[in-house]
């Protein structure tokens, strides 16, 4: 029975063929999963990636494109993190002010997405909100890998487990949006 559930998996995520490159790695990430920090800390330098590339665009069209992208990413992490990563960090570390700050900056980052997803690039206010969203998740992600990390890696936490799933709800999430 166990080789048939093994075999039955790889059919899953290869069901329909990833279109975009970060499709494509998100596929390959979640067959073969890191723990869920690294995943969740490779999620945060490939945001702030597209936030330092922002910076330097002045095309209206790769704006768009580039701000589309960042609203995505953030979105399918968002989700992981509060549906997966943020009820097993809550049960596992001893610090709720901590994950209800996380939260709430999550809060605060979905109305801000919600925002620029409202606007075109070269609307009045289009790049200080995409801009101050970076802002946002920098402090965010400071706060995530100074405290919350270190204290995930110290509990007893499976964090492998905890990986492959974040894995693979972010692959099902970003083959929804494809």
């Amino acid at each position: 029975m166990a080789a048939t559930k093994t075999a039955a998996k790889p059919t899953s995520t290869t069901r329909t063929k990833p279109v975009s490159k970060t499709a494509r790695k998100t596929a390959r990430a979640a067959a073969k999963p890191a723990d869920a920090i690294k995943l969740l800390k490779d999620d945060h330098k490939e945001v702030k990636g597209y936030f330092r590339q922002y910076e330097s665009l002045e095309d209206e069209a790769e704006k768009q494109a580039l701000a589309d992208k960042i609203c995505l990413a953030l979105t399918v992490h968002a989700q992981i993190e509060e549906e997966i990563y943020y009820p097993a960090a809550r049960e596992a570390i001893d610090d709720d002010d901590l994950l209800d700050e996380a939260e709430v900056e999550h809060a605060s980052a979905k109305q801000l997405i919600a925002e620029i997803q409202s606007m075109k690039a070269g609307d009045r206010l289009f790049d200080a909100k995409v801009t101050v969203l970076g802002e946002y998740i920098d402090h965010h992600v400071e706060e995530e890998e100074s405290e919350m990390f270190p204290e995930s890696r110290d509990s007893d936490l499976d964090l492998k487990a905890l990986g492959a799933q974040l894995a693979e709800r972010k692959a099902e999430l970003m083959a929804q949006t494809a």
